[in-house]
């Protein structure tokens, strides 16, 4: 493992304080490029998305696909989690606490963003961090593959209409023509260019031309990751600031989330009698978030300044040191499963 996979809570946090500190002494610079818009999506987010998500692709090796039949359990279990608790339970918990508990302190049109970002984080199944969960997990790299790869299939197709139907019962109205062109432009477009390189460079079924180019391609995608946390909070930095409170009220429904749906799927994979090198990676799917995507819309369909998008930059926040804290549960409970 890599010295930034390793400290990843910590590059991650010092680019959320970077990102503060700089959002609040050059706030014209960042308004600038806030401005850099195209078809409501911003182009220097859309970029550093990019820049992310596509090495993950080319790692995805669609021919696994196949090997599905062998052990359907672990799948099973990750697209359940994933497509037909997560997202429900999401929206549920967003509005339980902004419009029931927490109603007093926000007002009405703010929890709606609020629960928009919870919901877009909630349709969103992890795919760009997968992979370090589950090699920190001691989980098998190939049944990961599957795993990842129907789950991008089904995001194509999915997200859309599930984000729209939960969108509608907060009572936010829908722009579908963005929406979707959010998932042509984060998911169908690097999906595509993955699948057309990788083919390109594994003609002989020989893996080494990928792994040169995801070995030159990751500084890339690490410097993605952080200058789009960077950006992200400096954008939202005077609402930070002027209202921490707010990162507050949206983490706590987002970590009984986190926390919640992983011991359900633990308990659910504990008692399906799975191996632990397929549990703990099918937990961890289903627990965290592909939260570039769910930025990158929420920033299409509320602005870069709302809450929608507040909402998921708190996800990028809790994200990281809920799951490291998960990995070392799931690597001190090992000897719970076969």
């Amino acid at each position: 493992m890599g010295l930034f996979e390793r400290y990843l809570s910590v590059w991650v946090a010092l680019a959320i304080l970077l990102g503060i500190a700089l959002g609040y002494v050059a706030p014209d610079a960042f308004a600038v490029i806030a401005e850099w818009e195209y078809a409501h999506v911003n182009v220097v987010i859309a970029v550093l998305i990019w820049l992310m998500i596509y090495p993950m692709m080319v790692q995805i090796d669609f021919t696994s696909i196949k090997d599905i039949g062998k052990k359907p359990q672990g799948l099973v279990l990750t697209l359940v989690i994933n497509w037909l608790i997560k997202p429900f339970s999401m929206a549920f918990l967003g509005w339980l606490f902004f419009k029931v508990l927490f109603a007093p302190w926000v007002d009405p049109q703010t929890a709606s963003e609020y629960i928009a970002g919870m919901i877009l984080l909630g349709v969103a199944p992890c795919t760009a961090m997968v992979f370090v969960w589950s090699q920190m997990t001691k989980g098998d790299a190939n049944y990961t593959l599957v795993q990842v790869s129907i789950n991008d299939v089904i995001m194509i197709f999915a997200f859309a209409p599930l984000a729209g139907l939960l969108l509608g019962m907060t009572d936010i109205t829908v722009p579908w023509d963005t929406l979707v062109l959010s998932v042509v432009l984060y998911v169908l477009i690097p999906l595509l260019a993955g699948v057309l390189t990788r083919k390109q460079l594994n003609r002989n079924g020989d893996e080494t031309q990928v792994n040169k180019l995801l070995a030159k391609l990751k500084p890339w995608s690490i410097i993605g990751l952080l200058t789009t946390v960077v950006l992200l909070f400096g954008f939202q930095a005077n609402t930070i600031l002027a209202n921490p409170e707010a990162i507050v009220l949206i983490a706590i429904p987002l970590l009984i989330q986190t926390y919640g749906i992983f011991f359900i799927a633990y308990f659910a994979a504990k008692r399906m009698k799975l191996a632990h090198n397929i549990a703990a990676p099918a937990c961890m799917i289903g627990t965290s978030n592909f939260f570039e995507l769910a930025v990158a819309v929420a920033i299409s369909l509320f602005g870069l300044h709302s809450g929608a998008a507040l909402a998921t930059v708190v996800g990028v926040l809790v994200e990281v040191p809920v799951m490291l804290s998960l990995v070392w549960f799931a690597n001190r409970t090992q000897h719970w499963f076969d």
